[in-house]
């Protein structure tokens, strides 16, 4: 099945302007294995870090309907200690087409690390597996344990000054991480109407997967990693499956993002109660945007491609906002956080 859900996090690229303070940074970009005993298996992770010059130039997340970025593979790191971004993809996603946002946050200064999420990722993906989403969580605590343990990297990174940021179901993914637990009898439920999300509930309807059947006792498990100190969640869903209680007990720096005006963004998507249930949380909103607005720039002839295979229409931000516009203030926007939140410390 061809498919990509609204928690779609796709391959993505930034034109978005940086300063001149970052502009003669170079990125450099590690592929690194992250041992899982969740999983039984190492997850592929995508690192990239404030580089020195040098490593061979590569392309990551070019497709033949968005475009890449650059970063040199390999490169020697920037001696000194830096701050760590857990990077989370959504539904569909994988980590290499995340440099539209990592690349930006690099040259800024920090430690990259963005995990493959098996089961919720690229081609692999299975409608039971997604719904396996404590494990998600887990992916980040494997993939810091990993990187603090790489010879080139290990030296330079601030343990001290972790963050973690997700896109749609990275989004819930990094409330997770920061202490929120899912309610697993509201995420058994989730598609008894497909109202509240047509594109997932399709999909798990169509592929045969009965919600009420899956053992989803362990979503209610605490997933806390005490190592992050800040979170941003960009469009999270599902936002309305966590306990209020959990929600409520986070205590550490929220920020979170929505894109599109409220009336037009499905209630799972609506984070607004978990950011005022948060004590001292932040809630921006982009409303010239939609959800598929945090997915790739799109190459010449996209959009007619995805109508033409039945796809979801993955290059229309609606409302006469561009791609490349829209990618700019969330980099903006998110670097801001951290900034705020991270290096403040």
């Amino acid at each position: 099945m061809k498919f990509s859900t609204v928690f779609c996090a796709a391959a993505v690229s930034t034109l978005a302007m940086l300063s001149m303070a970052n502009a003669d940074v170079n990125v450099g970009v590690q592929q690194i294995l992250a041992p899982s005993k969740e999983r039984g298996a190492n997850l592929d992770v995508t690192v990239w870090y404030p580089a020195q010059g040098g490593g061979e130039q590569t392309l990551l997340g070019d497709n033949r309907f968005f475009a890449g970025t650059t970063a040199s593979r390999n490169a020697p790191i920037i001696n000194g200690k830096h701050p760590v971004i857990l990077l989370s993809h959504g539904t569909g996603g994988y980590a290499p087409a995340l440099g539209w946002i990592a690349v930006p946050l690099a040259k800024a200064g920090y430690i990259v690390a963005a995990p493959n999420h098996p089961g919720s990722t690229g081609e692999d993906l299975s409608a039971a597996e997604t719904f396996k989403m404590w494990l998600r969580p887990a992916d980040l605590t494997a993939t810091l344990d990993a990187i603090e343990n790489v010879s080139s990297l290990k030296d330079d990174i601030d343990t001290n000054r972790v963050g973690a940021i997700g896109f749609s179901l990275g989004g819930s993914t990094v409330f997770a991480v920061a202490g929120g637990r899912m309610n697993p009898q509201l995420l058994a439920s989730y598609c008894d109407t497909s109202s509240r999300n047509p594109y997932m509930c399709g999909w798990v309807k169509q592929s045969g997967v009965d919600l009420h059947a899956m053992n989803l006792e362990l979503a209610g498990r605490n997933n806390i990693d005490a190592r992050v100190h800040a979170i941003v969640a960009v469009d999270p869903g599902p936002s309305d499956v966590f306990t209020r209680e959990s929600i409520a007990n986070i205590s550490i720096p929220v920020d979170i993002i929505s894109l599109g005006r409220p009336e037009d963004s499905l209630p799972t998507l609506d984070a607004s109660e978990i950011a005022g249930t948060i004590k001292g949380a932040r809630h921006d909103r982009i409303e010239r945007a939609v959800h598929e607005s945090m997915v790739a720039e799109c190459k010449t002839g996209a959009s007619e491609a995805l109508k033409r295979e039945k796809l979801p229409p993955l290059c229309d931000d609606g409302d006469g906002n561009s791609r490349s516009a829209i990618h700019a203030q969330l980099i903006d926007m998110i670097t801001e956080a951290f900034d705020r939140t991270l290096k403040a410390q």
